[in-house]
């Protein structure tokens, strides 16, 4: 294994990579595209802020459903608001909170949306008066005027958002680089390097937030690790990077996906991905005893562990032959579920980007994520990617 450092490897311009190998991830993207301005932050310190004061001016109670009453406002007849026990002021549910709600008693909220606010609550009060669980739990928040953030089941675990934030900072700091970890530098598709420091902007950031979640993109791009060379007898250079996700008002489990990746893109694809694994956790009654026992404690270990392991496993796939002869490379193929015409495509694909057909199992590998990546149904490509995964798991 050769971990380099940013001393004993230029910098300035960049680490050349490969990314014509490995999975392509777009999960960080599709966060990128789809999030305002007021969603992205710049540093874990402005994240966490934000998440914990209002997790600071919002409680969680458990009250009957029956009890809660839905009424048109007074001075909008377009819009309703909740009387609940305990409570002197109206309610506003916010849009996430209202869909809840329409889902708990068993009322499209599409449609329900589209009614005039009298009718609506009518509606829901019927549904409310004949819920047969009986007992909701609430997250409401003064911000000026009451809010109902969220309405669950009364066996809601709710993990806050800034509790998973808390955990990050543990590992990442600021997530500027005053640690390892760090939000990522951009690749420069002229030269294919990975440039690890660029300036953290609204349009580069991978820390976000809104109202209903949390979701932070990491990397630790300034010591790539070196796995086997390529066939030009340069470097095969790695990152280490995670992902974390949360909703305190429901919208989304809790989760946490590690891998190794040769690249970020401006738009955060992630290129070149290997190793990939994920820790999802429900928000269900013991959700906060398996965050604290389970998910941070997987991210600190990965935060901290050697990529040793990550490498020897590389090793192994480059040195174990497994095909010396076509015929040799289309029964390897065939005995693992792929068609004819799948297995001509992987060959292929090996030849074009190697100059010689595949003999490893690291060589399958590269074949069998190729062809994942031109996949557009997503089950059929998760399907694929997880035979090359099983494939290098074979290996070891």
């Amino acid at each position: 294994m050769n971990t380099l450092t940013p001393d004993a490897r230029s910098v300035s311009s960049g680490f050349k990579v490969d990314i014509s190998r490995g999975e392509r991830i777009g999960r960080v993207s599709s966060e990128w595209f789809s999030r305002p301005d007021d969603e992205r932050f710049l540093s874990l310190t402005e994240l966490y802020d934000t998440v914990r004061s209002r997790a600071d001016r919002a409680h969680a109670r458990t009250i009957e459903s029956a009890a809660i009453r839905v009424e048109a406002t007074r001075d909008n007849a377009e819009r309703l608001e909740l009387l609940v026990p305990g409570q002197r002021q109206p309610i506003a549910p916010t849009h996430w909170s209202y869909g809840q709600l329409c889902s708990l008693v068993g009322a499209p909220s599409t449609y329900m949306r589209q009614l005039p606010a009298p009718l609506a609550a009518i509606n829901l009060q019927h549904g409310l008066l004949n819920h047969r669980a009986e007992l909701v739990k609430t997250l409401e928040m003064d911000d000026g005027r009451l809010e109902l953030r969220a309405v669950t089941g009364p066996e809601y675990g709710r993990i806050w958002d800034h509790e998973l934030v808390s955990a990050v900072m543990k590992i990442a700091g600021n997530g500027t680089g005053d640690t390892i970890w760090k939000v990522p530098g951009v690749l420069d598709w002229v030269t294919m390097t990975h440039n690890p420091f660029v300036d953290i902007t609204k349009d580069t950031t991978t820390l976000y937030a809104s109202d209903r979640d949390v979701f932070v993109f990491l990397v630790d791009d300034t010591h790539p690790i070196e796995a086997g060379r390529l066939p030009n007898g340069e470097p095969d250079l790695y990152f280490r990077g995670f992902y974390a996700w949360n909703s305190e008002v429901g919208s989304k489990t809790l989760g946490i996906a590690s891998f190794y990746l040769r690249a970020v893109c401006a738009n955060r694809n992630i290129w070149g991905s290997e190793n990939f694994e994920e820790i999802t956790i429900r928000h269900s009654k013991f959700a906060a005893d398996r965050f604290a026992h389970e998910a941070a404690p997987a991210l600190t270990s990965f935060a901290n562990s050697s990529p040793a392991s990550f490498v020897a496993g590389i090793k192994a796939a480059r040195e174990r032959i497994v095909a010396h002869d076509d015929e040799d490379r289309g029964t390897f193929l065939r005995r693992r579920g792929f068609s004819k015409s799948e297995t001509g495509k992987i060959i292929d694909t090996v030849l074009s980007e190697e100059g010689r057909p595949p003999e490893s199992i690291f060589d399958f590998v590269q074949g069998i994520t190729a062809l994942a990546r031109d996949k557009t149904n997503q089950d059929t490509r998760l399907e694929l990617e997880g035979k090359a995964k099983k494939l290098l798991e074979s290996a070891s």
